[in-house]
């Protein structure tokens, strides 16, 4: 839910954050009711709320009655100086990875205990690829999420352990397993994943630190999805270091 703001007193604002915090990664269209339902408000309310909310830009209607996020959201959120700053300074690299590798590429951050992708490039190949720009997913079972774990705070990593669920058959859901995995990240300077978070697709990543020192603080993850990594690993961690590197010394 998106909090308690049926309580008597919630303000304007408070409602509308409500219904706008209803949507997620897995709730993307939601009817009136539904929307209502999360956002622990009355149905007139909501109805109320949600219609100055299309109004204004914030949600959009779709021809089935459900709603959407709208673009005024959308633009804010450029704003933001995680994406701004990061994904301007990225931008060419990625756009250099993805000529040069015809690869899904991904540019994200941690976002609590989840993976933002923050940017994306579609690859050529036919990979099931579930990642969405601006969507988050779990940390455990992706490359750029594995990084991003390997380098998070200690209570993060124990509150993810703690927490691991399978999303494919494939996914690692042991904490002793993942652990060592992640050791293994911050020793080589790179994650891979095969089929842990889509049957059929399986990435590589690298992190990128906030300057060129090989101590700085990791700040983002880059990372790159394709069929199968038995003969590209090698080339591809090259590819990835490399504009990691060029991104780290812009940042």
């Amino acid at each position: 839910m998106a909090g308690n703001t049926s309580t008597p007193g919630a303000s304007v604002i408070g409602r509308a954050l409500a219904l706008l915090g209803a949507f997620d990664a897995r709730h993307r269209r939601l009817t009136l009711a539904e929307l209502a339902r999360r956002a622990d408000l009355p149905e007139p309310t909501a109805h109320r709320q949600v219609r100055e909310l299309v109004a204004g830009g914030a949600l959009d209607r779709e021809p089935d009655g459900r709603y959407v996020v709208g673009r005024l959201l959308w633009n804010l959120g450029l704003l933001a100086p995680v994406q701004t700053g990061l994904r301007e300074v990225a931008s060419p690299f990625l756009h250099d990875l993805h000529a040069a590798t015809r690869a899904t590429v991904h540019l994200a951050v941690r976002e609590g205990d989840a993976v933002l992708y923050l940017d994306r490039l579609s690859g050529h190949a036919s990979v099931p690829v579930v990642s969405k720009l601006g969507s988050t997913l779990p940390l455990h079972p992706t490359g750029v999420g594995k990084v991003l774990l390997a380098h998070a705070p200690g209570r993060v990593r124990a509150r993810v352990l703690a927490g691991l669920r399978p999303i494919t058959a494939h996914t690692v859901v042991q904490p002793g397993v993942l652990a060592a995995q992640l050791e293994r990240v911050r020793r080589d300077g790179y994650a891979t994943t095969v089929e842990e978070m889509t049957l059929g697709a399986c990435s590589v990543a690298v992190p990128i630190r906030r300057g060129a020192d090989a101590e700085a603080p990791v700040v983002a993850a880059l990372g790159i999805v394709v069929p199968s990594l038995q003969r590209s690993k090698t080339r591809l961690v090259s590819a990835l270091q490399v504009a990691a590197r060029g991104i780290s010394r812009s940042l």
